[in-house]
């Protein structure tokens, strides 16, 4: 666990156990070494905050390029920051660039890390669950590690979309679900797609979401 990830869980989790009740299921299912993928549903922003503060082993989210790449002192800061806790550069731009922030997470999971992941990949605009992109099963294929489904309930309510703060005292439930295993799993784009809607029917069970059948909307800027 690297060093500012450590501090954060001796210091920042405590507080968020403190401002808001968590409900755990499942915690068992997340291995205790070896590379595995925490693929969740996202209603908003705190999702990765209450991810990092339940799960006892670093997290290895995404974060936009940009935050690796500002000017000057802030940016200076802001990069230590986010390298500090293992953040995986992603590029807005999509394609190839998004393809190759997937690509950059291979090496980590091989490495014996966690890496979580929204297979919406936006934030549901309306509290249903949405269909999943093929990037998960891809990534777990590629790296041959498993993926842990997890359902998140209530960081809606916590933080919902265009709120700056998030407000305590709400109640947020995350469950974990049994691990998919890559092993069996074609690397073509129908094996893919079987293998993302699989996980996101074990999601939608775990958190009892309605599901769309669609992909979400893209978020407005």
């Amino acid at each position: 666990m690297d060093l500012l990830y450590r501090a954060g869980k001796l210091t920042v989790a405590p507080l968020v156990r403190l401002g808001w009740r968590i409900h755990v299921t499942g915690l068992e299912h997340v291995p205790a070494r070896g590379g595995v993928i925490l693929a969740a549903n996202h209603l908003s922003v705190a999702d990765q905050l209450f991810l990092g503060v339940v799960v006892p082993r670093q997290v290895h989210f995404w974060a936009k390029s940009e935050y690796f790449q500002l000017p000057g002192l802030k940016g200076a800061v802001i990069k230590g920051v986010v390298s500090g806790l293992g953040a995986i550069p992603v590029h807005r731009e999509g394609g190839r660039a998004a393809l190759g922030a997937l690509d950059a997470a291979i090496p980590v999971l091989r490495s014996g890390a966690v890496v979580g992941i929204f297979p919406e990949g936006t934030r549901s605009p309306d509290g249903r669950l949405y269909r999943g992109r093929t990037g998960t099963a891809r990534l777990s294929v590629a790296a041959e590690v498993p993926v842990v489904p997890v359902g998140i309930i209530g960081t809606d309510r916590v933080q919902p979309i265009g709120q700056r703060f998030p407000t305590p005292g709400k109640r947020v439930t995350i469950r974990f679900g049994e691990p998919l295993s890559p092993q069996g799993r074609g690397k073509d784009i129908s094996s893919q797609r079987a293998y993302t809607d699989e996980l996101m029917k074990e999601i939608q069970r775990l958190t009892g979401q309605e599901y769309t059948g669609h992909y979400a909307p893209p978020k407005r800027t």
